[in-house]
């Protein structure tokens, strides 16, 4: 990775303590609040920037420690950082990832202070309080950068299980040293329930996995990693009439939420399909519905579901299709879709934890968005800002980092850059 500003130290303002006021406050050190400081910064803007946690590094600290980053070298893209190494379709394990944004606060000089929540901002427009669990200061501007990864999601049914299954979110799995001997079921089939089943599997574990809709996608598409045609798309798909990947063309506002593609950046990067992994031992359940005394129900649409995962991602496919058609790229014809008729031979749809010797659950069922701190009425039925291009009703109250800001990516390393930039400028012209 290489950087074109300041390689001076970030500010960590932990011993110093909050100023009694700020101009912009910007709440969350992730991809999000570190790109907004890049921008804040070249525009001349004073800011301070609260990060909860007690080191930089943002959720992907949270991550398992196999966990490898799902997106390619080429698609970092933070402001004055760029990749120009050999290995660009290549993927960091987590470590690298938290040291990757360490690195980046301290080349940029963001003046982080550590160790610091917001627990409420009120106010008005250039006269906000905020409080915070270090005090309080006043604040022009506050940028909401704390993303979409805060409150771990569980369903409520999880306390009818018996309290000698450990459970765990995967918001706090780190390896399968944490569990108990015996079976592992792993609700969720998203990203991090299909990772961390692997994880499992390659320490010996038996794995029961409860299938979600989280739609399976190919790691490589027509030449190239499919996040260079989802980058493309985003970034120029408009320009050609391919309007799937803007925020303007989503079915309903609830679309901001889907899933993200079942594939992982571990072992140079693969897919990852539920059917090999049922050929693989794994004993697959529909999606979790309850548990009673020890026994859990799922949905007996196993085959449906399936089939379901398995076509998901085919209109975004779709969509880079027309992209390479619009531009005659010279790019090789698709994989043909094998015809994988395979079931497990009996999916069933209740599971005994005592029968099936299963002493831990792992819930890879999702996050909520947590603006609780907020005390405006700025919030849709999905707790999600309303917001114009990341300018919110409140004058002075901004979003960076959330899913479908602006577009399909807006969230990701490869485009919050963009997004951070105009909310900047925004702020700077509020001073003009």
């Amino acid at each position: 990775m290489d950087t074109t500003t300041s390689s001076s130290a970030h500010r960590d303002r932990r011993a110093s303590g909050l100023p009694g006021r700020v101009d912009t406050l910007v709440i969350g050190a992730g991809q999000a609040g570190l790109a907004t400081s890049y921008w804040l910064t070249q525009l001349g803007v004073e800011h301070l920037v609260l990060e909860r946690r007690d080191g930089i590094g943002g959720a992907w600290q949270d991550r398992w420690d196999s966990f490898y980053l799902n997106t390619p070298n080429f698609f970092c893209r933070l402001p004055g950082l760029g990749y120009e190494g050999s290995e660009p379709d290549a993927f960091i394990p987590r470590n690298a990832v938290v040291d990757l944004f360490r690195d980046y606060a301290r080349r940029i000089a963001a003046p982080v202070q550590l160790g610091t929540s917001a627990t409420r901002i009120s106010g008005a427009a250039g006269a906000f309080t905020v409080e915070t669990t270090r005090g309080q200061l006043a604040a022009a501007n506050v940028v909401l950068a704390n993303g979409a990864f805060q409150r771990p999601r569980i369903p409520t049914a999880s306390a009818d299980i018996p309290a000698r299954i450990k459970q765990l979110h995967s918001h706090d799995y780190r390896n399968a040293t944490q569990l108990p001997d015996g079976a592992v079921l792993v609700v969720g089939t998203g990203q991090s329930g299909g990772q961390i089943t692997e994880d499992l599997l390659a320490a010996g574990r038996q794995v029961h996995l409860s299938v979600s809709s989280c739609p399976e996608a190919p790691r490589r598409y027509r030449g190239r990693d499919l996040l260079h045609w989802i980058l493309e798309l985003n970034l120029h798909g408009s320009e050609y009439g391919i309007n799937g990947f803007q925020v303007a063309n989503l079915p309903s506002p609830a679309g901001r939420f889907l899933c993200n593609p079942l594939i992982s950046g571990n072992d140079g990067g693969h897919s990852i399909h539920v059917r090999e992994l049922g050929r693989r031992g794994v004993r697959l359940h529909g999606r979790f519905e309850g548990a009673d005394d020890g026994v859990l129900t799922f949905s007996d649409d196993l085959p449906e579901r399936l089939a379901l995962v398995e076509a998901g991602f085919s209109p975004r496919l779709r969509l880079a299709d027309a992209y390479i058609e619009a531009l005659g790229i010279d790019a090789p014809a698709a994989d043909p879709v094998p015809d994988d008729p395979w079931l497990p031979p009996e999916p069933g749809a209740r599971l005994d934890l005592a029968a099936e010797d299963i002493r831990s659950i792992i819930w890879a069922t999702g996050y909520s968005m947590d603006f609780s701190f907020l005390d405006f009425p700025v919030l849709d039925q999905w707790n999600y800002p309303r917001h114009n291009r990341g300018v919110t009703e409140v004058p002075g109250l901004f979003a960076v980092g959330l899913p479908w800001l602006t577009r399909h990516a807006s969230a990701t390393l490869g485009l919050v850059g963009e997004d951070a930039g105009y909310v900047a400028e925004q702020i700077a012209a509020r001073h003009a």
